[in-house]
């Protein structure tokens, strides 16, 4: 039986940064959701390199769209999907970053629909798959000190941190309510992706101060995937696990 690992937000940055990695392992079945597959950057997955035994699924997933999760899951049964064991909740979205004093509503929702909402509704829709699992099922939320109670950066971030710690507290309670299944918060760093680099922009960080607090793509996604490949419940479950294994209070 294959390997079923679902990706959302794969078509860029993280999320395909570890689509690649999973690719490349043999029988495999890589399921990658993001929010347009007819865009060319969702088209050009097609033509990553695969371990022979594994295979490529394209799905439509809009993380801000409650909805589209379930459909996306009733089109992988269509195609044969019968088990999920590996869902990493990756999709999400970070544009402004202001202080709560000047942060509007609109900018709020606009977060917390994909980043808090979308976490949820991907995760009821998946969840018959994963108890069909013949593994210990892990449901992986992409996590961030942003999101943190007691170490978050000193940055202004009221739409994006808030939106993650929500995230992070449905990581725990998952992990709480489901005995079956392995649910942990995982913090890929401050990655220089398109929008990890955004943010550090839009912060006015100087290069220095990239180069101490930002790592590089591939040092996050081959950290994340140990971290994958050697978690179980019983050592992180409800925990945020750093891309090099570290866990850190909430």
């Amino acid at each position: 039986m294959s390997t079923v690992v679902l990706i959302s937000g794969a078509n860029r940055g993280i999320g395909k940064g570890l689509l690649e990695r999973y690719l490349k392992l043999e029988n495999h079945i890589v399921i990658a959701a993001n929010r347009n597959p007819e865009h060319a950057t969702s088209k050009d997955l097609l033509k990553l390199p695969k371990a022979e035994s594994t295979k490529l699924i394209v799905v439509k997933l809009d993380a801000s769209i409650w909805q589209d999760a379930f459909d996306a899951v009733k089109s992988l049964e269509s195609q044969g999907i019968d088990h999920i064991d590996i869902v990493i909740a990756n999709a999400g979205v970070a544009y402004i970053w202001p202080t709560v004093a000047e942060v509007k509503l609109e900018d709020i929702v606009a977060h917390v629909e994909p980043n808090f909402y979308g976490v949820v509704s991907l995760y009821q829709a998946v969840r018959s798959l994963l108890q069909k699992s013949k593994r210990e099922p892990i449901f992986s939320i992409m996590g961030t000190t942003a999101g943190s109670l007691n170490t978050q950066p000193p940055l202004p971030n009221a739409c994006y941190g808030p939106s993650k710690g929500a995230s992070a507290w449905c990581s725990i309670r998952i992990n709480q309510e489901e005995s079956w299944l392995h649910s942990f918060s995982l913090g890929p760093g401050w990655v220089h992706s398109d929008l990890g680099d955004a943010g550090a922009v839009a912060l006015g960080l100087d290069k220095a101060t990239q180069d101490h607090l930002m790592i590089g793509l591939d040092e996050s996604c081959d950290g994340m995937m140990k971290v994958l490949d050697e978690t179980t419940k019983e050592k992180h479950g409800g925990k945020l696990v750093l891309y090099n294994g570290e866990t850190m209070a909430w």
